[in-house]
């Protein structure tokens, strides 16, 4: 009997991976080796590095179409895109996370393990140099993001979620202010991430029931050719789903998102709507397109109507709040909405439309934490709507940059907002999906609302004495605003050259 032979592994398609998840093993060992005022400097180093050598990597892979390591990977067009959006947009957030002069001591924490209101607590939020052990982190986190997006088995996939979810639990607890509700966030994030983990699991076993395996090809024959009862294989895909929507902040999944967003460290809240929500998306794409295409008109409607709810909730809500980074946060659950309605397009248009959508939102939101961050008092950031009365008197270029970042959520024309909503609604209309692009249009006009009141607040009301101060922006900082904004405006402007690049790869590979 001959042994069996197995397919050669593809290492130049894990190559991105590969270099990530060594280079946060080996900011593991520079906490132990370098000295620690040195550290941060040679982190931040080590993490950017990384990102653009893995960023070569993806680049250098342009067009191959395999599924590799016994068809637990997939690399094409959408995988490759996605994994280049979450490295541009991952090492943008290192930016922000780097950030030390903004505070002294910067955002984070000195040691994570200090009793909250203990003397030794109120020492190192004094100005003691904060962790770097953010930056391994966040790399890990990175690495099974881009696993993430390329898994072609429900199994791989489930790892690469807690890859990428377990550090992100910890950063969000690292916050040097506020250091309760910083770690309540976390504690919050971690048990409701829990939660969605398991039913994830349990959707692999029921899938794994009805198809006989757990590759995505073959879950999509088996929908295709049903040999087993059905009940396994709607039952299987609802739980699935429920882990991957819980990711991607759609309603009724999306309790967990204002209170990490308001108490995790800005940098890190930055990090998780830009690239989680690639992250989330890419494999929410996969599995739709490619295992489940075969049903897709029983599940159409119902994440339809989840999309709609997730449009109002987000809409709605966001109109109620009075703290900045909670109405931010229910503006990425409005907006994951919208990503929804060019999902449920569930044709090419649909898809490439969504990935320049994420793209487009990731630059905007990162500038807009950005902007946050530097509106402090002496209690660190002011994040309460109250306190940015007069802020367009004391420092107009940053109120008008936060305008105009603002303006593209809410889809004024030449900003890349206005052209994503328009690319996703184009889509849906083409896929019969008509329906969604009218709520869509109707909670995009409420959504407008909350958007314009702070633009109000910033330049008609008169500066007062809880007014806080406007901080100069470091050169990490000013770095993450310039291209936020070059961004937004070029995708608003001239939006062909990234459209296309979406179009070319906006196929999957089975």
């Amino acid at each position: 009997m001959e042994p069996l032979k197995l397919p050669p592994i593809d290492y130049g398609a894990l190559l991105p991976m590969l270099i990530l998840f060594g280079a946060a093993c080996l900011g593991v060992l520079v906490e132990v080796i370098v000295p620690r005022r040195a550290r941060n400097a040679v982190q931040l180093s080590l993490a950017l590095f990384a990102v653009v050598l893995s960023l070569v990597a993806v680049v250098m892979e342009r067009g191959t179409r395999t599924i590799t390591i016994g068809g637990a990977v997939a690399v094409d067009g959408p995988t490759l895109f996605l994994q280049g959006s979450i490295l541009v947009l991952g090492g943008v957030s290192l930016l922000l996370i780097g950030e030390r002069s903004i505070e002294r001591g910067g955002v984070f924490v000195s040691q994570a393990a200090v009793t909250v209101g203990s003397q030794k607590d109120a020492q190192q939020a004094s100005g003691q140099p904060g962790a770097t052990e953010v930056y391994p982190l966040s790399v890990f986190a990175l690495g099974g993001m881009l696993l993430f997006v390329a898994a072609n088995d429900l199994l791989t996939m489930f790892v690469a979620l807690e890859v990428f979810s377990l550090p992100l639990y910890l950063l969000c607890a690292l916050a040097r202010r506020r250091r309760l509700l910083s770690q309540e966030a976390a504690l919050k994030y971690f048990l409701l991430g829990s939660y969605a983990s398991a039913f994830f699991l349990f959707g692999v076993a029921f899938i794994y029931g009805f198809a006989g395996g757990i590759q995505l090809g073959v879950v999509h024959e088996a929908v295709a050719n049903p040999q087993r009862s059905q009940v396994l294989l709607y039952v299987g895909l609802a739980m699935v789903s429920i882990g991957l929507l819980f990711k991607a902040a759609l309603a009724p999944f999306h309790v967990w998102t204002p209170d990490v967003y308001q108490g995790a460290p800005t940098p890190v809240t930055a990090f998780m709507a830009a690239c989680t929500k690639v992250a989330a998306f890419g494999a929410l794409l996969r599995v739709l397109y490619v295992a489940f295409e075969g049903v897709r008109w029983d599940f159409q409607p119902i994440l339809g109507g989840i999309a709609v709810l997730t449009m109002f909730i987000g809409a709605i809500l966001a109109v109620t709040q009075t703290d900045l980074k909670r109405l931010l946060a229910y503006s990425s659950i409005a907006n994951a909405g919208y990503l929804m309605v060019g999902v449920l397009a569930l044709n090419d248009e649909g898809l490439s439309s969504t990935m320049f959508y994420l793209v487009a939102y990731g630059f905007s939101v990162l500038a807009a934490f950005a902007v946050i961050s530097l509106v402090r008092d002496a209690d660190g950031e002011a994040t309460h709507l109250s306190r940015w009365a007069g802020v367009g008197r004391k420092s107009p270029l940053l109120a008008g940059i936060f305008t105009f970042i603002l303006l593209a959520f809410a889809g004024i024309p030449l900003t890349s907002g206005f052209t994503s909503k328009f690319a996703v609604f184009g889509a849906a209309v083409d896929g019969g999906q008509t329906w969604l692009v009218i709520f869509g249009v109707i909670t995009s006009m409420l959504l407008a609302f909350p958007y314009l009141r702070v633009v109000v607040l910033m330049w008609l009301s008169e500066p007062g004495e809880t007014t806080p101060a406007v901080s100069i922006p470091g050169f990490l900082t000013s770095a993450v605003l310039g291209l936020g904004v070059l961004v937004t405006v070029a995708l608003g402007v001239a939006p062909d050259a990234l459209l296309d690049l979406t179009r070319e790869a906006s196929e999957f590979v089975r």
